[in-house]
């Protein structure tokens, strides 16, 4: 897969193509149906699938401070894409002048000046342009008259509930983990480099690895039974997300990963945390020694769970 940032890198070898368009966060089942219909129009055409997102998410950059927060980060929305056989992806940088553009001149810049598609797939809500003016049916008149086709993808619903970011965030919200692995069609998982953190877990029988989160807001918080695959063994454990109340800290949020019998080093790894069962919420405790307690409750409750349910 293909990765160019802005319509100044686009050439000429990247017109012609059948493209869709969106944040698509967290590359859930209802954007799987999308990109399996855009798949398969690539083949009839015989040209590439495109995939067209921005950076910053438009509402990150209207309320960046009430933006909600994200399924994945790019780095990892860009492997989704690839996992589901994108060809190319557009990465446009939401600001005041991407904003601005209207319906018919982001029509023309992006789809026929800079694409040239030859046909798009769109979310059945799909608006664009300046003040959310466009729809389908302004697309579906800019198809007729420049000789694209253009589609509405149907919904797609499972427990008879639209499949939705936003619906994927209130699951987990309310640790609806089954759910929201029904609906992203894989558990939920966060990315990310362990590094050095403050090394408390040792003193506190319960060393973790510090997982890198370059996030703003995190969509969960609290303690959770996690698994994380590493050199092709799945490891059972425990994990804090959250900014941890107990600890002197600077308030961001922090994943702090405990898995069951691991002895290796992963300082510097990528380590993928697949998130299955809330344990508790986040707090505060009076000391070192409280949290200590609560810290081997949890251990010995994902131990009782694991052993369970030993992971496949």
């Amino acid at each position: 897969m293909q990765l160019v940032r802005g319509l100044h890198n686009l050439r000429p070898q990247h017109r012609g193509c059948v493209a869709t368009i969106g944040n698509f966060d967290g590359v859930h089942r209802g954007h799987q149906a999308i990109l399996a219909r855009l798949r398969e129009r690539a083949r009839e055409l015989s040209v590439p699938s495109c995939v067209v997102i921005f950076e910053p998410q438009p509402r990150e950059f209207f309320v960046p401070h009430d933006a909600p927060a994200r399924l994945s980060r790019l780095r990892d929305k860009l492997a989704l894409l690839a996992a589901e056989g994108v060809d190319l992806v557009l990465c446009l940088a939401f600001n005041p002048r991407l904003r601005e553009l209207s319906a018919a001149e982001f029509v023309q810049r992006v789809l026929l000046d800079g694409l040239g598609v030859e046909h798009l797939e769109v979310g059945d809500d799909f608006r664009f342009g300046c003040d959310r003016a466009g729809d389908f049916a302004f697309l579906a008149e800019a198809a007729s008259r420049e000789g694209f086709t253009v589609e509405a993808a149907k919904t797609v619903e499972i427990d008879g509930m639209r499949v939705s970011s936003t619906r994927i965030r209130e699951a987990l919200g309310t640790g609806d983990f089954g759910l929201a692995e029904r609906m992203l069609g894989r558990p939920f998982q966060i990315a990310g480099r362990v590094l050095h953190g403050q090394k408390l877990g040792r003193q506190l029988n319960a060393p973790t690895a510090n997982v890198q989160l370059k996030r703003k807001r995190v969509p969960l918080s609290g303690v959770y039974l996690v698994s994380a695959e590493i050199d092709g063994r799945s490891w059972p454990g425990v994990a804090n997300i959250g900014v941890r109340p107990s600890v002197d800290g600077d308030g961001s949020a922090h994943l702090e990963v405990h898995l069951l019998d691991f002895a290796g080093d992963l300082y510097g790894r990528r380590l993928t945390v697949a998130f299955h069962h809330k344990l508790r919420d986040e707090q505060r405790f009076a000391s070192l020694e409280a949290l200590k307690t609560a810290i081997a409750a949890d251990i010995a409750a994902a131990r009782a769970h694991w052993q369970g349910q030993p992971l496949k």
